[in-house]
């Protein structure tokens, strides 16, 4: 049984490149929900922004880590207007601000896996940006609908019109503008909505009374236009709709309503919305447009889960009488005990219920539930399919899935996340005995809540190390241990994370034989090793392919997973410089058993023994990460921005001009080449340029750095013996 509320439940997530306005479109959000009564801002005094709780989130003015809270959007202004009717309104929203910085991806990621709809927020002055290119991504990976919302229209330089435009040639969106603005940049007042024909203006020291008027008589022409051409999009989501359209005759509201409601949902569709969330103008619309197009637990594709016993995937049915299926996307480690964000898909959850983690087969007693809001969260007794609320004192970690001990559900396993590989890393020590351990407790937790922060212990040099996806990322995480920890530590200056592979095919065999009284080891394997190119790889991050090519069983099928770990155990250390190896395919042709003397261990040292020697015959090379840079600048500091970025192995790949007069410059640079650029790119453009970087492949080295690198490596070595 579905419960009754459930139609009436959005959980929605607000996504975008850094700085385009997320958290200051959450604080209006919640200030309009009824959820906060002061509405305060991200950067500047007060309190700061309710969903940025840490401090280290209020000094820098950035959002570090994916807050949750959920706020009832009653579709009825303050002053008695009514945006939304019939099953429109009450609307439960389940809301998760997400960190725009690349750094913090991860944050995004999860967010999204769990999600039925999202904001993709765009600065209406820059449009769609590198970051904006990186979440809309990952929308599409987990099939996620979204609204677009174009922020900061009384900004200088604000075109709406731009901002539809990149949606559809940066994105390949099918993006028309919903709304037309009323006056820009300082003069924008508020917005003409082309489904209703009324111009809505936000009143009041909030923008909390909703003024509805008519179009004024010089916007009428440009809104009839706009409203024709909203229309034609949207008529292709409606076939009765598009042959009204011809015949001439009049369109229902609600038919535009159920046709945009439509192509949301099938992701072949992006509505676009104006606004000034610093302004208080435009957001109920917005609201309202949650309400009305993005899907409920009930109307959203439904999720899956894969069925170990079939190896195939099941759906998830949101209802509430159903055996229980939840899944915990993100952690943290509290005073209390652990904090575990858990997305119900099925069945419902009561405090104190045991249930059982699918990935370890432990079982779990929930002690307390909790609905979050930012740091603060309420006591709830249960919640049910649909719902997004967190666990507190569940040990486990980030992706398990957890089901009802008596629902014989055991085998079956929420799909995964996508987790990107850190690309840089430092050497970290505590400066004093003291601190040792209370920097090894923060580290723990660290790694335990992001999935993209590594730990571990540098084989050659003996040192500690941390990675993680940029400077940032690091920077926050010794900050943190600085100050929840107060562990003072010394760091080293970051380092690339350099990968290998291969470049050609290479034969292997190898028989590994033993003898020395009793019982002997015996294995032999032969087969080859090829590249792996990107679309043979199952899944976007797979670095190992293995492909049993066994015929007339001259291996035994049970020792072949054992060849398949000893391959897999070489991954970790290639031949040049002991850097992981990754993107190698490994086929098993071939090879012979003893009757007594052979074993697992026989057949995985044989693998790992021919593994080693095939991938130095098979033409290695060293990888180092390439970051796609965006720098926007004045047009005055183009030619500096371009020379520099050449002069660090940069390969510029275009540069375009806004309407403001400045450019910008997107460049795939070696992450090597990068450290340091913030000192210079301020130094070189009177510190009036900003950029941000992200991680886009790795490619070969050239030869020079790749003999320096191995050379490195090889020092680091002779100084440790």
């Amino acid at each position: 049984m579905i419960e009754k509320n459930l139609p009436k439940t959005r959980n929605i997530g607000i996504s975008a490149h850094i700085d385009s306005g997320k958290t200051t479109l959450s604080e209006r959000i919640l200030f309009y929900c009824d959820k906060i009564h002061k509405i305060e801002d991200v950067k500047g005094g007060g309190a700061g922004a309710t969903m940025d709780h840490m401090e280290l989130e209020k000094e820098k003015g950035i959002t570090i880590t994916s807050a949750a809270t959920t706020v009832e959007w009653e579709g009825v202004g303050s002053n008695g207007i009514t945006f939304a009717e019939g099953d429109q309104k009450n609307i439960k929203i389940n809301l998760i601000d997400t960190p725009g910085h690349v750094d913090f991806t991860v944050e995004v990621e999860r967010s999204l896996r769990v999600l039925d709809g999202a904001i993709l927020v765009l600065c209406s002055v820059a449009g769609v940006q590198s970051q904006s290119i990186t979440v809309d991504r990952q929308m599409k990976r987990y099939r996620v609908p979204r609204l677009a919302f174009l922020n900061k229209m009384d900004r200088m330089g604000a075109n709406a019109f731009n901002g539809v435009k990149s949606l559809r040639e940066k994105l390949g969106h099918n993006a028309v503008l919903m709304q037309l603005p009323i006056g820009a940049e300082e003069n924008f007042k508020g917005c003409i909505d082309l489904i209703t024909m009324k111009a809505y203006f936000f009143d009041g020291d909030n923008g909390e009374n909703v003024r509805e008027e008519a179009i004024p008589a010089e916007l009428a022409d440009n809104a009839a236009k706009a409203r024709e051409e909203m229309l034609d999009v949207v008529s292709a989501f409606d076939d009765a709709m598009m042959e009204a359209i011809l015949d001439g005759e009049d369109i229902s509201e609600e038919q535009i309503h159920a046709a945009v409601r439509k192509g949301v949902n099938s992701l072949q569709f992006t509505p676009v919305f104006l606004g000034s969330a610093f302004k208080n103008k435009g957001v109920q619309l917005l609201l309202n447009a949650v309400a009305r197009y993005l899907p409920s637990p009930v109307s959203c594709e439904k999720p899956k889960a894969i069925d170990s016993k079939t190896n195939t995937k099941v759906d998830l049915n949101p209802d509430k009488d159903l055996p229980l299926v939840c899944m915990a996307f993100k952690i943290t480690d509290e005073q209390f005990g652990q904090l575990t964000y858990t997305r119900i898909y099925q069945g419902t959850l009561n405090k104190g219920e045991t249930l059982v983690n699918t990935r370890t087969k432990k079982r779990v007693r929930v002690g307390r539930i909790v609905r979050m809001h930012a740091n603060d969260r309420e006591n709830i007794d249960s919640a049910s399919a649909g719902d997004i609320i967190a666990m507190i004192g569940v040990d486990c970690a980030s992706g398990d899935t957890f089901v009802s001990e008596d629902g014989n559900l055991e085998h079956l396993s929420c799909e995964g996340m996508h987790i990107p590989i850190p690309v840089i890393e430092l050497s970290i020590k505590a400066k004093e005995k003291d601190s040792q351990a209370r920097m090894s407790k923060g580290l723990q937790r660290f790694i335990k809540e992001d999935p993209t922060f590594h730990l571990f212990t540098d084989e050659e040099s003996g040192e500690t190390r941390i990675a993680g996806m940029g400077e940032l990322h690091l920077e926050i995480y010794v900050e943190r241990l600085k100050r929840e920890y107060k562990a003072e530590v010394e760091v080293g200056a970051p380092q690339v994370n350099y990968r290998e592979t291969i470049r050609s095919e290479a034969k292997f065999e190898y028989t590994h034989k033993k003898q020395s009284g009793g019982s002997g080891q015996f294995g032999k394997v032969a087969g080859k090793i090829v590249p792996l190119p990107a679309d043979k790889k199952e899944k976007d991050d797979q670095v190992f392919r293995f492909v049993n090519e066994i015929k007339g069983g001259v291996i035994p099928n049970e020792f072949i997973p054992s060849c398949e770990k000893g391959f897999n155990d070489v991954m970790n250390k290639g031949p040049l410089a002991a850097f992981p190896v990754i993107d190698v395919q490994a086929h098993l042709q071939d090879g012979q058993a003893h009757d007594v003397d052979s074993s697992d261990i026989a057949f995985r040292i044989a693998a790992r023994m021919a593994m080693r020697q095939a991938i130095k015959d098979a033409n290695p090379v060293l990888l180092e990460p390439i970051m796609k840079v965006e720098v926007e600048t004045p047009n005055d500091y183009q030619g500096f921005v371009i020379g520099d970025l050449s002069s660090r192995r940069g390969v510029i790949l275009g540069s375009e001009t806004t309407d403001t007069g400045d450019a910008i410059i997107n460049a795939h640079v070696p992450l090597s080449e990068m450290f340091g650029y913030a000192t210079v790119l301020r130094s070189g453009t009177a510190g009036k340029a900003g950029y941000t970087m992200e991680f886009a492949k790795y490619e070969p080295c050239p030869s020079f750095v790749q003999d320096k690198v191995i050379a490195e490596r090889k020092d680091k070595l002779a100084e440790r013996d």
